[in-house]
């Protein structure tokens, strides 16, 4: 328990938004999708699936990860872009559930000095705190994008908010 309850909501509702809303809900919509749908293109300016996955990935792992776990940078996120199909969906997934995994361990142990302690973080000088909000913020976004595509390629509705039922307002829920 922290001894600072705006620290403590701010942690929680970021696991809350990270490991309980976005990471749950991207894993489903790509799921069951083929390899081909999962490197699909738009067009030449947009990224595949594939690509956001593995951008997410090497974000997370290098803002959360490496930085509060004070290890080396060794991103390369070119190739997160540059990359065009020679993992499988599946590969995919267990790679970012990984990061996931170890970002959870790294949210979960975060005091009021990590997140006001300043970090350089990807050439940026950053506080603790405006990291964490920079991964939340970040995986939502294109969280956002993969949800979109998959749609678009799909056709379905992915039953992310069947808790608002016909009037549009959640039961008690918590966003």
């Amino acid at each position: 328990m922290h001894a600072d309850p705006a620290i403590e909501a701010f942690l929680k509702f970021s696991q809350n938004k990270l490991l309980e809303q976005y990471w749950p809900r991207l894993r489903k919509a790509v799921e069951t999708l083929s390899d081909e749908q999962i490197w699909w293109r738009p067009n030449e300016a947009s990224n595949s699936i594939g690509n956001l996955i593995l951008h997410l990935n090497g974000n997370v792992w290098q803002w959360l990860v490496a930085s509060f776990n004070r290890l080396e940078d060794q991103r390369d996120r070119p190739a997160e872009f540059n990359a065009s199909g020679d993992l499988t969906a599946a590969d995919l997934l267990a790679r970012l559930g990984a990061t996931m995994n170890e970002a959870g361990k790294v949210l979960a142990r975060l005091t009021r000095e990590d997140l006001l302690a300043t970090w350089n973080i990807q050439g940026y000088t950053v506080t603790g705190l405006a990291a964490v909000y920079q991964v939340v913020e970040h995986f939502g976004l294109h969280y956002g994008q993969i949800v979109y595509v998959t749609k678009m390629q799909e056709g379905r509705d992915l039953c992310f908010y069947k808790e608002l039922g016909k009037t549009g307002r959640a039961t008690g829920g918590s966003v």
